[in-house]
């Protein structure tokens, strides 16, 4: 989910009046139990690489910083959760909008100042064994179509995807992940899937059955809130799938959000909600860094459960190394912390705390508290 708003699915208190109808994600989250204290590493790109590495972005060559050599891609020398993964027999997978990397050695959707040569970081050289990525945005309907399409296009497994791209986009993907699933259940294996749907970042469009759904609003609310929940369809698309290949009750579902909504203040231009959460997508106050958050692992966690626990994108590796009891490679710092204790009901409080670093600005959470940095305080 690209750019979704702490506010917006319904179990958090969105819906049609203050945003899209959610249902299959409101229906897996009280399945599960619900983050109300997750964040992610600053926004997009630095949250992205935490999630994949562990560790904070400006270790992985994805913060804002000057002495990186590179601030995009993720550098060769990371241990992704997918490497991690494949040394004991995972089959794994990556889905939708990349953003770790150029795909191409000669283009990008940025261009000449994205250096695509230096920053070529596909995840196909990220131990990923099946792939269908875009290396930024585009549309979420009709996808390649577009000027957010130009050098930006989908590479299945290391070929520019040509077919099944019309229509909407969140689709598109699910078309690609259904296929991976079903394939590695076949062969007895067990899947790491990673999805990250374009919606709703901009451009935001929605196909005609679901703008129908919102006929009494404006036109860009019809787009906006139909994108969602035709995401929010393939969602629950996902879980039919688990469900008739008899895999639900034996697969962990993780979700969250990349950062807050894009803009300044909410508007009609501008429709993502943080729920009352100060703060947008470049900020580090909750709603730029607090984002909706679930995990549902049956028979582990009790539905319709939440907690207050304070956990970050960064925690998902060390968790699953610890739930498949794998150990990291070598002593490289790895900064989350493992959220089986406190699933388990052995923590209640955050061993270690948890800082964020984005163009000048710092956040640091610790024991309930967090403090602020801003360029130029001291």
């Amino acid at each position: 989910m690209d750019n979704l708003g702490w506010g917006e699915p319904g179990v958090y208190g969105g819906g049609v009046l203050r945003g899209a109808a959610t249902p299959r994600i409101d229906a897996l989250a009280s399945e599960g139990m619900r983050l109300l204290n997750f964040n992610v590493e600053a926004q997009c790109v630095p949250s992205r690489a935490s999630l994949m590495t562990g560790r904070y972005a400006v270790r992985s060559g994805n913060g804002s910083v000057p002495f990186f050599t590179s601030t995009y891609g993720l550098t060769k020398w990371e241990i992704t959760l997918a490497e991690m993964l494949s040394s004991v027999g995972y089959q794994t997978g990556a889905f939708g909008k990349w953003h770790l990397g150029t795909l191409n050695k000669e283009i990008s959707a940025k261009g000449e100042k994205r250096k695509p040569a230096e920053n070529y970081a596909p995840p196909w050289e990220h131990n990923y064994d099946e792939s269908f990525v875009t290396e930024s945005a585009v549309s979420t309907y009709n996808p390649s179509i577009g000027k957010r399409y130009f050098n930006n296009p989908y590479y299945h497994n290391q070929v520019i995807a040509t077919e099944n791209l019309d229509g909407d986009d969140s689709k598109v993907i699910m078309d690609r992940v259904v296929p991976f699933i079903a394939k590695a259940i076949e062969n007895n294996q067990p899947f790491l899937s990673v999805i990250w749907f374009h919606t709703p970042h901009e451009p935001v469009r929605a196909g005609l059955e679901y703008k129908r759904m919102y006929a009494e609003y404006s036109e860009r609310k019809q787009n906006y809130y139909g994108a969602i929940t035709a995401m929010d369809d393939q969602i629950g698309r996902l879980q039919s799938l688990l469900e008739n290949l008899q895999i639900d009750e034996k697969t962990i579902i993780w979700f969250c959000s990349d950062n807050g909504p894009e803009g300044k203040e909410m508007s009609e231009n501008l429709l993502g909600s943080t729920g009352g959460l100060k703060g947008r997508k470049r900020s580090l106050y909750s709603g730029g860094i607090g984002v909706p958050a679930f995990v549902k692992w049956p028979k582990k966690i009790t539905p319709k459960s939440t907690t207050n626990f304070i956990s970050s994108t960064l925690d998902y590796l060390p968790t699953i190394v610890d739930l498949l009891n794998i150990s990291i490679p070598d002593d490289r710092p790895v900064d989350g912390v493992s959220l089986l204790p406190m699933i388990e009901g052995r923590e209640t409080s955050r061993s270690q705390p948890l800082p964020f670093m984005y163009k000048g600005n710092a956040a640091w959470i610790e024991r309930g508290l967090k403090y602020i940095y801003r360029d130029g305080d001291i």
